[in-house]
């Protein structure tokens, strides 16, 4: 197993590769095929926003173990233009984009920890964990 997976994102290709990466590292952390297509669709939403809004960042995938419990960390980061409002961002319609506004909130939805970090004209951090269920 690889300590970390790292893509760069910056044409749909990026978006693909990540996806499939992260549903890769998915299964070798043991997580069911449901759980795979869970993760790699959150994977997929967030790749698209950093090309959508950054234009280019990264992906980066950990499988995380400890003494009870596995499961697969992605970190998404970007230098782009960072988001105003994040709480707004997380609420479901919203988009500055003209888009569904379901990216975020989608995400949020689907991994069990999610967490936002960011800064207008610095960029955005987006940090998911899921964690395998056990039995």
């Amino acid at each position: 197993m690889a300590d970390e997976i790292r893509w760069e994102i910056a044409v749909d290709l990026d978006v693909v590769q990540a996806r499939q990466s992260a549903r890769e590292q998915a299964a070798l952390a043991g997580f069911s095929a449901g759980d795979q297509t869970v993760i790699a669709a959150a994977v997929s939403e967030i790749a698209r926003n950093i090309l959508m809004y950054a234009r280019r960042g990264t992906v980066t995938l950990r499988i995380d173990e400890n003494a009870d419990r596995r499961g697969l960390v992605v970190i998404a980061r970007d230098d782009g233009p960072g988001i105003a409002d994040v709480p707004r961002a997380m609420q479901d319609g919203f988009s500055t984009s003209g888009g569904l506004g379901v990216g975020l909130p989608g995400s949020r939805r689907l991994m069990d920890e999610f967490e936002v970090v960011s800064q207008p004209g610095r960029g955005t951090t987006v940090t998911m964990k899921k964690w395998k269920r056990n039995g």
